[in-house]
């Protein structure tokens, strides 16, 4: 029961990562500490997308559900559920890697638009 409570954990964990990576430049313009995490945290979403690896943190989820159960599916978590059907959503890699550079474009975009305005 402990895995799949850590599980679950690191699926919420791994959730509101994604969320801070998509949001977090509107925090980083009046943040440095924001902006020294999320910067290099959107540099490595690029360069896992890139490279086509998985996130430490997906590795983590699943080998967490090995220990639980090896064949866990879905057993009544149902934000958990949910969650991973919105972090682990089938799509062709190269278009998550696309979206990424969007990403990563659109929050350099807000960093920089922040200087210019100051200046």
């Amino acid at each position: 029961m402990t895995f799949k409570i850590l599980a679950d954990i690191v699926v919420s964990a791994h959730f509101l990562w994604i969320l801070f990576l998509i949001f977090g430049a509107f925090f980083g313009r009046k943040n440095r500490l924001i902006k020294i995490f999320h910067i290099p945290g959107l540099a490595f979403a690029f360069v896992i997308q890139l490279f086509d690896w998985y996130c430490p943190l997906t590795h983590l989820e699943f080998w967490l559900r090995a220990q639980h159960n090896p064949a866990l599916t879905y057993s009544g978590s149902f934000i958990i559920h949910y969650l991973e059907k919105l972090i682990y959503i089938e799509i062709p890699s190269c278009l998550i890697l696309l979206l990424t550079i969007l990403l990563c474009g659109c929050n350099a975009w807000i960093y920089i638009r922040k200087k210019n305005l100051n200046a």
